[in-house]
């Protein structure tokens, strides 16, 4: 649903009710034992919400689609008024049903009993006001004395063994991640990557935490997510522009990154060094020495390889794989155009929809206030309220007003912090990159002891991957992804996924490997 509204905050909201109403099993779980029919200010609100209720008191599911057949045959009792406002609401569902899995009901959720209890609130002061209005003090104060709270869960305490309901969602978060890669790297990470969580990517200056940012951003748009990126200063519109296109055309506009060469792909390393006997194989020869140690294996090594053995297959057919990187040719293609951009453009926007949103800003000049001023903006102009939010990267922004005096290090770590809530409060999966320290620069791992300006940064994430990559490894187009910290699971920070690559391309992930 991307469209504006000219609609007050509480008729906006109204809406989104609504829309949660339809689709979402798990919020008519957690509001239907709340619900107040006198909360909700729209007639044509209260009846299609009378519907999906009674639906799930019949069937224990939302509606979903089936709310078409209901319509129809309600539309016969109903004023041609009250069936135009229900043809509009009904028609900004259809990109919802396609994403009801990733639909974030638990911000709807938080969203809906903080306006019971303003609408509580409203009517009861009301009440109040009229029996002053009427001359009738004593009544009054009496109406005063005997307010009762809305009957919605204190947000900070809560009985943790009461509700079925609860206890299963707990468990169901964990399983669910939000975006998912395939293969090697999404078993290394995808568990991580869920809503609540807030991740991080340390790296070295130069080491393509702008480009995984990217990756993240399209995979999660893959994955059915609505993502937004902010950049916030670390490239222009136009340079982040371009990256975009490239990546969808899988091909530079650059023309010397357009010429033939050399690319990885991944092979077995069995295969390599001839020890595969499987009736799978690709291949019937090797082209190394059985023996020769994996690590010491270089991109020139491959290359005489590859002139020695013309004929080699890469192969990764059986469950026996082990993981290494093979040179395949790429032939020259010509760079990319505008208008070719503008198609690729044009068919990533048909195939996703409306899912991602990008904005820019200069060095220094995004602020955690900023960030949430234009999610409220973008949720109250085009009900966009995202999965996933991208900032690239932390490191770059400028610190609240209210945090402008602080020392440096506890201005770090106030945004750590306030990055964290919004996670929380947005019931979404935040996702940043901060600089290594220079200590990082000449190692082949990462370890903890490298952060950049404030170790309290460890503090405040889910967890955080270190990017890491030796001269020989950037050479064949080798990254490897390691975890540094990991809040809620066990990890060995030895054991590292590689990532083959293809940044001429602007794709950092092309395939992946233990």
């Amino acid at each position: 649903m991307a469209r504006e509204y000219d609609v007050t905050p509480d008729e906006f909201l109204e809406r989104r009710i609504i829309i949660g109403l339809i689709i979402s099993t798990d919020y008519l779980q957690e509001i239907v034992p709340l619900w107040n029919p006198r909360y909700i200010e729209s007639v044509t609100a209260r009846m299609i919400a009378s519907w999906c209720i009674a639906y799930y008191q019949q069937y224990r599911k939302a509606p979903a689609k089936d709310i078409e057949g209901i319509f129809m045959e309600q539309a016969k009792t109903l004023s041609r008024g009250q069936i135009e406002d229900i043809e509009q609401i009904l028609s900004g569902l259809s990109e919802e049903y396609d994403r009801t899995e990733k639909f974030n009901y638990q911000y709807l959720i938080d969203q809906t009993k903080r306006h019971f209890k303003e609408q509580n609130l409203r009517e009861h002061a009301q009440s109040i006001q009229n029996a002053i209005d009427s001359g009738n003090v004593t009544e009054a104060e009496n109406l005063a004395l005997s307010f009762a709270p809305h009957a919605v869960e204190d947000a900070n305490i809560v009985d943790p063994f009461e509700s079925a309901v609860a206890v299963r969602k707990a468990f169901e978060d964990v399983n669910q991640p939000l975006i998912q890669f395939p293969k090697a790297l999404g078993e290394f990470w995808n568990h991580e990557l869920a809503r609540d969580s807030f991740v991080a990517l340390m790296g070295p200056e130069k080491r393509g935490k702008s480009f995984w940012l990217m990756e993240l951003a399209m995979q999660g748009v893959r994955s059915n997510c609505n993502v937004i990126f902010f950049q916030a200063g670390d490239m222009s519109e136009n340079q982040q522009r371009r990256r975009l296109y490239t990546y969808l055309a899988g091909r530079s506009h650059k023309p010397h990154l357009c010429t033939e060469r050399l690319v990885p792909v991944v092979d077995c390393w069995y295969n390599q060094i001839d020890t595969c006997d499987e009736a799978e194989r690709e291949c019937d020869h090797g082209i190394l020495i059985n023996g020769t140690a994996q690590h010491t294996v270089t991109k020139e090594m491959l290359m005489q390889a590859r002139d020695n053995f013309p004929e080699y297959l890469p192969c990764r057919n059986c469950s026996k794989f082990k993981g290494a990187v093979w040179l395949e040719k790429q032939q020259a293609v010509k760079p990319l155009t505008w208008k070719e951009a503008y198609k690729h453009a044009q068919r990533w926007k048909k195939k996703t929809s409306k899912k991602m949103k990008l904005a820019t800003y200069p060095n220094e000049t995004l602020s955690m206030v900023e960030i949430r001023t234009r999610l409220d903006i973008l949720e109250k102009k085009e009900g966009f309220v995202p999965d996933v939010i991208i900032v690239d990267y932390a490191d770059i922004m400028t610190p609240d007003p209210d945090c402008s005096r602080l020392e440096k290090r506890e201005q770090i770590n106030k945004l750590w912090q306030r990055f964290r809530r919004l996670s929380q409060e947005r019931h979404c999966l935040v996702i940043t990159a901060t600089q290594a320290a220079t200590t990082a620069y000449n190692k082949a791992s990462i370890t903890m002891d490298d952060f950049s300006d404030s170790k309290t940064k460890h503090a405040h994430v889910t967890a955080t991957f270190s990017l890491n990559q030796t001269q020989e490894e950037k050479q064949l187009g080798i990254m490897r992804i390691g975890k540094l910290v990991v809040r809620e699971d066990e990890f060995d920070v030895s054991k590292q996924v590689h990532v083959v690559q293809h940044l001429h391309r602007d794709r950092p992930f092309v395939g992946s490997y233990f």
